[in-house]
């Protein structure tokens, strides 16, 4: 699959979950939650991390509050060219990145590493059965999680999506990295087993 393949196939699926009717998403956040919280590997205590949804993706705020009580929730912080996280409840304060996408408004040096997390919620664009993933194109997560090609979880890496957004099949390229399973409001794909 060509650059401007994935590009072509990106729009085709951001356009498709941007068409989801708001009750629907409403919903469907409310079951993502549920499936995200009976993972096998799902933290007690420690770090997770979510995103602030945008474009459409699907939204996580009922997952946040439903985290168990020493779960810390904290959302991405662009730094440099890589990922850190900063703990974040509602109310507290954000800032605009550079893609205009909210986020803590702290120094992203003083954020948490991407190894501090124990569980990642990643946006996805489009995924398959396979769990091959397709993000936004640019590399943040791939990035930030490059070491997880060498190590096993934690942090363990969850893609969430709406299930609008299955493909049949994706090509993977030798920099992505893989999720080790993906929600959607309908199924939970677990691709890395629990005890690793």
């Amino acid at each position: 699959m060509t650059a401007h393949d994935r590009d072509t196939l990106r729009r085709q699926l951001r356009e498709r979950r941007r068409a989801i009717p708001a009750a629907e998403r409403i919903a469907a956040a409310d079951a993502l939650a549920q499936r995200l919280l009976a993972l096998p590997f799902v933290p007690a205590s420690g770090h997770v991390a979510g995103y602030w949804a945008a474009d459409g993706e699907i939204a996580l705020h009922r997952w946040q509050l439903s985290l168990p009580a020493g779960v810390v929730y904290c959302l991405p912080v662009l730094h440099g060219q890589v990922l850190r996280f900063a703990p974040w409840r509602p109310g507290q304060a954000l800032t605009s990145n550079r893609f205009g996408i909210p986020e803590p408004d702290i120094d992203p040096a003083q954020a948490l590493p991407a190894e501090a997390m124990a569980l990642v919620a990643m946006p996805l664009v489009g995924f398959d059965g396979a769990g091959n993933r397709l993000g936004m194109g640019g590399g943040w997560y791939d990035r930030s999680f490059a070491f997880r090609q060498r190590q096993a979880p934690p942090p363990w890496l969850v893609g969430v999506g709406f299930a609008a957004q299955r493909l049949p099949s994706l090509a993977v390229a030798g920099w992505d990295v893989p999720a080790d399973a993906i929600c959607t409001e309908r199924e939970t794909l677990l691709l890395q087993s629990p005890s690793a």
